[in-house]
């Protein structure tokens, strides 16, 4: 503190020391000094000396200064004065009053080489990023306002360094995550300079969920409404997004698209935009530009373009583009915006087709643009803007030229002119005295034109009413007719740039241009003439437009065929004259300007000249149309009969392709076909595999079944034992036992019909399908033979049942006689008469309890009886396809025989043959051996080969 009082304090007697000796007593300190608090106070003193004497300190204090920050890290109030210092060393800001343009150069470059002192040794960039991982505010603050500035003076460099580290990335991550808001919002400027140019770097942040936190951070801002926080984050996620394919796809397949769309949510009062509002406005449409860019992969804009249109964002942004009171630079970018979302998807073509202006009555929104677009008095930019949705909407969208083409056409004219169509529009700006809207709405003719030849021939039948009392004239003679005035530039290039696209891959067009006599003469004019260089641009589109007329020539007019036109520019004008004009377009300035992107991007309506898509056509052309100038008569004739020959052969590749889609489509009824086979033939192996189920259940009952009988049999044994042992008479003994064996006998008949009735089932199981159809037969017949002679004894136990009820009600009957006798006469009953009831008693019992199991058998009886039907049933239907099966197979037999009856034809026929040809050979002297001869000699062989077997045996 002394030291400090005697540098900086109060003044003192002798003079006073300059800054340089200050700064270097207090490196001496901080570099000599053992107290922490003396080299605290030392570094402090720099850092309030570093901004003043930034030079100075810069050279004699950052070697200390990083000295610190390796050795003093458990204080961090020395370390955050260290990164303090080094900031304000590093940083090129300075005072307002200070910024000259002088001082400003040598900042940047004094800035620039203590950047490059610092980041020699990379482990002080690695040092630097462990202190961003401190939570303590005067460390983390300007620890990231240091790396900020470090990325700034060498951004590539320190880029490298960052990307080699272990975490890099990642520790400035959790930069977005603190929760104060200044090093939160100094963690996005570190990040927007450390994504810059980066691919890699790019992709490690959005894969660190950078979209998310970015996006988190917009919606708490308040989205447009937002301060500058919300400004940073739209440049941050330009930067992630801009030219970087994968951040782009991960940005959409992460569902984000979605969330932008409350950005463009823009209240019904427009009133009042501040400019920071402004600002966000315009990057939140600079970035929904970014992901559906034409210069991006067509499947990654096509795939944007739909997201936006299937969560409403291109809702929201017609929404905004119809609104009023929107500020004009919003709204030409949200025009831009829109162009780009709709280019070349035709779904959102459609659904911005059907858009309609808040007006009484509603006209559509194409109308309304196209208005802007030929009013000289809208803005420049807007216009272009207009222009440029205009193009968009009809790329690719042949629906929708073909749409505007109609309004030109006399049946779809309004008749009673109370409503203006996009046709007149664009007729009344082709036809106005502003060249610029000639320009503007020539190309945008020429746009609904392109690629369409069918269009291009209903184009033709265009009329327009000139002047009172004059005939009307076609569209294409009144541009004629404009272009030789002898107008403004502009207002030719326009023209000429739609006659070249209308004219272009369509003979008959070229015909209704040939046809005027004073257009050949007028074109062969301007080129053979020697004009200024404003009109070399007007020279090279004559020229373009002429060999359009040659190539494209079908040589239907006779004045004009193609070897006439050569002949006449090779007189007039020179072969070598018309190719040096006709390279005038593509050496052009702004040619190759216009050529770079689809958006028109002129400085000034002077500039106005090219369309992009017209650039396309030139390079196409240009080489052909040359081509052409030069080849001979042969060489055309040669070139119409390769034409004629490619014709030909494309109808047939036609014709082919519509055989292959025939056959396609019955392929693909075949393969149905298949499928419902295949999944019938499922549903049978499944109602079989049922049917299996169902014959095991019966088995399993009928084994049931059998077992209880054997217990029934055991029960009936018993109970006649008991009878005997009731002291029943012998009479009835005897009657019973025979009533009883005569049961067991039809039991054991049962019994064996049910075996017979078991092994019919198990043949029926096993039996193999090729089985013969007559056993089947015979085994049905038999299986029916036992069925009815099952049925007729049930029926003879049902009658036996009904006997013995009534010898039950009799003795019954008995019973309530002898007890009424009893009762009349009160005689002591003697021992004998109890024993007689108690008999009569139990044989009651008997024959009760014996009943009951009969009728239990006949209802298991009548249940086996009802299963084998069933198995009767199945084995009827297994019958059948087997006989259907049969037939199969006898066809097939039938068929071979055939095939052999047909093979034996032939072979006789062969043999015929054979003879007379050996009887030709005869005749002819040549020898030749008989078959018989052969074959014996071939018997031979084979007798003396058996020969040698025996002998080996």
């Amino acid at each position: 503190m002394n030291f400090l009082r005697g540098v900086m304090g109060a003044p003192s007697a002798g003079p006073q020391p300059s800054g340089a000796e200050t700064i270097q007593k207090l490196c001496d300190r901080v570099a000599s000094s053992t107290l922490l608090e003396d080299r605290r106070d030392a570094v402090r003193a720099l850092k309030s000396l570093s901004k003043k004497y930034r030079l100075e300190v810069g050279i004699q204090a950052m070697d200390h200064l990083l000295r610190v920050l390796q050795t003093d890290r458990s204080d961090s109030e020395i370390i955050g004065y260290a990164l303090d210092t080094l900031y304000n060393i590093i940083s090129n800001d300075l005072e307002e009053e200070e910024q000259d343009e002088n001082s400003q150069k040598q900042t940047e470059d004094l800035g620039s080489q203590f950047t490059e002192i610092f980041i020699k040794q990379q482990e002080n960039v690695t040092l630097l990023l462990t202190y961003l991982e401190e939570f303590d505010f005067h460390v983390r603050w300007p620890g990231v306002k240091l790396l900020t500035v470090l990325l700034k003076q060498q951004g590539p460099q320190v880029q490298q360094i960052i990307l080699v580290s272990p975490m890099g990335v990642s520790r400035l991550m959790d930069l977005l995550a603190d929760s104060r808001e200044v090093i939160r919002n100094d963690g996005v400027l570190l990040l927007q300079q450390l994504t810059k140019s980066n691919a890699a770097i790019q992709k490690i942040v959005a894969f660190e969920n950078a979209f998310e936190r970015l996006l988190d951070i917009i919606t708490d801002e308040g989205n447009s409404d937002g301060g500058i926080v919300v400004e940073d984050c739209l440049l941050l996620l330009q930067n992630l997004l801009k030219n970087n394919n994968s951040n782009q796809n991960f940005f959409k397949e992460g569902s984000y698209i979605q969330r932008m769309k409350p950005w463009f949510e823009v209240g019904d009062d427009n009133a009042g935009w501040s400019a920071q509002k402004v600002t966000n406005l315009h990057l939140m449409l600079q970035l929904v530009r970014v992901l559906v860019s034409p210069t991006n992969p067509p499947g990654a804009t096509s795939s944007c373009q739909k997201a936006m249109f299937l969560c409403g964002l291109l809702q929201q942004l017609c929404t905004i583009l119809m609104a009023t009171g929107v500020p004009a630079d919003i709204l030409t970018e949200t025009i831009n915006t829109v162009s780009e979302v709709i280019r070349g998807c035709q779904m959102n073509q459609d659904y911005f087709a059907s858009v309609n202006a808040p007006s009484n009555p509603p006209r559509p929104a194409i109308v309304v643009l196209l208005m802007s677009m030929v009013n000289e008095r809208q803005p420049f930019v807007l216009r272009c803007a207009v222009l440029y949705c205009f193009q968009c909407f009809l790329y690719k969208n042949q629906k929708g030229q073909g749409e505007i083409v109609s309004t030109l056409l006399p049946s779809t004219i309004d008749a009673t002119g109370n409503s203006v169509s996009a046709g007149q529009l664009l007729c009344g700006g082709l036809f106005s005295t502003d060249s610029l809207s000639n320009w503007c709405a020539a190309v945008a003719l020429a746009h609904a034109l392109q690629e369409n030849a069918p269009l291009k021939e209903q184009l033709l039948r265009v009329q327009l009413a000139t002047s009172l009392g004059n005939p009307p004239v076609s569209l294409l003679q009144q541009c004629t007719n404009i272009l030789s005035q002898g107008s403004k530039v502009q207002t030719r290039v326009g023209l000429l740039i739609l006659l070249c696209t209308w004219l272009s891959n369509c003979p008959i067009a070229v015909t209704h241009f040939l046809h005027n006599s004073a257009n050949v003469p007028f074109l062969t004019g301007q080129i053979a003439e020697n004009l200024g260089v404003e009109e070399h641009v007007v020279q090279g589109l004559c020229a373009l437009l002429l060999g359009i007329s040659i190539y494209y020539n079908d040589n239907s007019l006779e004045d004009y065929r193609k070897e006439k036109l050569k002949q006449l520019i090779e007189k007039r004008i020179g072969k070598e004259n018309f190719t040096e004009k006709l390279g005038f377009i593509s050496k052009h300035e702004l040619y190759s300007r216009a050529a770079q992107k689809p958006q028109p991007s002129f400085s000034n309506p002077d500039y106005v000249m090219f369309d992009h898509e017209f650039t396309k056509l030139v390079k196409e052309l240009e080489g052909i149309i040359t081509k052409a100038i030069y080849k001979t008569t042969e060489e055309d004739k040669k070139e119409e009969e390769v034409k004629k020959t490619l014709e030909q052969h494309d109808n047939i590749v036609t014709h082919y392709k519509s055989v292959i889609r025939v056959q396609d489509q019955e392929l693909e009824e075949l393969k149905k076909q298949v499928e419902s086979l295949k999944v019938q033939n499922e549903q049978l192996q499944t109602t079989t595999t049922q049917q299996v189920s169902q014959i095991q259940q019966h088995k399993d009952q009928y084994n049931l079944l059998k077992v209880q009988l054997g217990k029934d049999n055991h029960h009936h044994s018993s109970c006649n034992d008991v009878v005997q042992m009731n002291g029943v008479q012998p009479e009835e003994v005897s009657r019973l036992r025979e009533e009883a064996e005569e049961l067991k006998h039809r039991l054991e008949l049962l019994e064996e019909q049910l075996r017979e009735k078991d092994s019919l089932i198990e043949t029926l199981k096993c039996s193999p399908l090729a089985m013969e159809t007559a056993d089947r037969s015979s085994q049905t017949h038999r299986g029916l033979e036992v069925d009815s002679e099952l049925h007729r004894e049930v029926e003879t136990l049902r009658t036996q049942i009904q006997l013995q009820t009534t010898d039950i009600a009799r003795l019954q009957m008995e019973k309530q006689d002898l007890l009424q006798q009893m009762s009349a006469a009160p005689v002591p009953v003697s021992g004998d008469g109890g024993t007689m009831t108690a008999g009569l008693e139990g044989r009651l019992s008997a024959l009760l309890q014996e009943t009951k199991e009969l009728k239990n058998e006949i209802a298991s009886l009548t249940e086996e009886r009802t299963s084998l039907k069933q198995q009767l049933d199945s084995s009827n239907s297994t019958v059948a396809i087997l006989r259907t099966d049969k037939s199969t197979l006898q066809q097939e037999v039938a068929e071979s025989k055939k095939e052999q009856d047909d093979l034996l034809v032939l072979l006789a026929d062969q043999d015929q043959k054979i003879v007379a040809l050996k009887n030709k050979l005869k005749e002819l002297g040549e020898p030749v051996e008989d078959e018989d001869d052969i074959e014996s000699g071939d018997q031979g062989e084979e007798d003396e080969e058996d020969g040698k077997e025996e002998a080996e045996d």
